[in-house]
């Protein structure tokens, strides 16, 4: 279970991962069940638990059990709060990259 706001530290561990990553790519199609998940991954069914977990964990991912199958689906949530850090930093990232562009641009006085 995760906390009702998703941290961007864990979000970009995540993402860090090329399964998870491949995960989401499947995900981004549809909702799916975890065997549906793990019918494209080379390990075991195990395996795939525990990267959704990972994923569900940090708000990438939402899974529902109805009966005996649980469904799968990409949860915004993580990614907002992946995409917040980044922009809350955009501003510095393109200050510097100003001061820098003005220093490449400027003649050299030696």
């Amino acid at each position: 279970m995760r906390s009702n706001k998703p941290d961007a530290g864990q979000v970009f561990h995540a993402l860090g991962d090329a399964t998870r990553r491949a995960i989401l790519e499947k995900l981004s199609a549809g909702p799916l069940s975890v065997s549906r998940v793990a019918e494209s991954f080379d390990m075991s069914l195990a395996a795939v638990v525990q990267h959704l977990q990972a994923l569900e964990g940090c708000g990438l991912v939402k899974t529902e059990k109805l009966g005996r199958v649980r469904t799968c689906r990409i949860d915004a949530a993580g990614l907002e709060a992946a995409g917040k850090w980044i922009e809350d930093r955009r501003p510095i990232w393109e200050r510097q990259l100003d001061r820098l562009g003005d220093l490449l641009a400027s003649p050299e006085d030696e």
